[in-house]
């Protein structure tokens, strides 16, 4: 009994958690499902984000501009990592991991060369903050990032919907035919990247403020919760969720369900060291879910044939 209390009483800070790294698993939704790609640029993006968010606030900038201005270093992140792979042929995984180590230096100096910096939901205006999330007033950043997640995925749903989205997921699907058709593959691709890492951004400025402040190292691992936020959305909704808005709803419904199995585990009385294992096994079986599902179908057919 005890420990389903004390299980009831992590769902909240889990499925906040899970919401704030949902928009970080939609950028990572753009990159790997519709350009096809593999950016990895997320985990140092997210830290630039968050510090460059808490940095603004604390030199006394406006909230709303902080997370914007945030935004717009994200698809700067993004920019970099296209420039590298569309203007100097350096493939898209490695021109991302070039900008990610260079993006650990910039943190620091945004920083101020030191490895983390606070806010404090007494001192500062705050979207949201991780102190309200046992609380039924509207403060609770919960009510916020619902409505959020929603706009999101709507304003989503409304650019891939329209020529220039077309052209970004024609480029993802099909390089050489969006080529033919006269697409610049290049310049979409350089346009996915930065909404992409925009999105990663984004989600480390609300982040930062969740927890209170901005570590140089908060991205670290980014890219593994992304992916398992977008294979476990897609297991469990695959045969449900057809519509493109569904399928990102689904990334966030992931990323929620990662967050409560990660605690859950926890729960069980597993050493907290662990974690970054306990992440990477919880990956591997929603990864391998598809994979045996296919297996016993294709056993069941055989059999099926044999006693045909």
């Amino acid at each position: 009994m005890d420990f389903v209390l004390t299980f009831l009483g992590t769902l909240p800070g889990a499925i906040t958690q899970g919401l704030i790294w949902g928009l970080m698993a939609m950028g990572v939704y753009v990159t790997f499902r519709v350009l096809s790609v593999s950016d990895l640029t997320v985990d140092g993006t997210l830290a630039t984000g968050g510090a460059v968010c808490v940095i603004l606030i604390r030199a006394g900038a406006p909230v709303g501009a902080a997370i914007l201005i945030a935004f717009l270093t994200g698809l700067l992140c993004g920019l970099s990592t296209a420039f590298l792979h569309t203007k100097w042929g350096i493939p898209v995984i490695l021109a991302g991991i070039l900008t990610q180590i260079a993006l650990y230096s910039v943190n620091l100096r945004v920083m101020a060369s030191k490895a983390n910096a606070s806010i404090s939901v007494d001192k500062y205006s705050l979207l949201i903050s991780q102190r309200y999330v046992r609380e039924t007033s509207l403060r609770n950043p919960l009510y916020f990032l619902v409505i959020f997640t929603v706009l999101v995925i709507g304003l989503l749903y409304w650019y891939f919907g329209t020529e220039s989205g077309s052209a970004l997921r024609a480029t993802g699907a099909n390089p050489r035919m969006a080529r033919a058709q006269g697409i610049n593959t290049d310049f979409q691709i350089t346009l996915g990247l930065m909404i992409a890492n925009g999105m990663v951004a984004l989600a480390g400025a609300l982040l930062a403020q969740y927890q209170g402040f901005a570590d140089v190292n908060m991205g670290r691992g980014a890219i593994v919760i992304g992916l398992a936020a977008v294979i476990i959305g897609e297991v469990l909704t695959q045969k449900f969720f057809i519509n493109f808005a569904l399928k990102l709803l689904a990334v966030s419904i992931g990323s929620i369900v990662y967050f409560l199995v990660l605690q859950l585990v926890l729960q069980l009385g597993l050493n907290t060291n662990d974690l970054k294992l306990i992440s990477a096994l919880i990956v591997a079986v929603f990864l391998a879910v598809p994979h045996f599902s296919k297996r016993m179908k294709m056993n069941q057919n055989k059999g099926g044939e044999k006693n045909a």
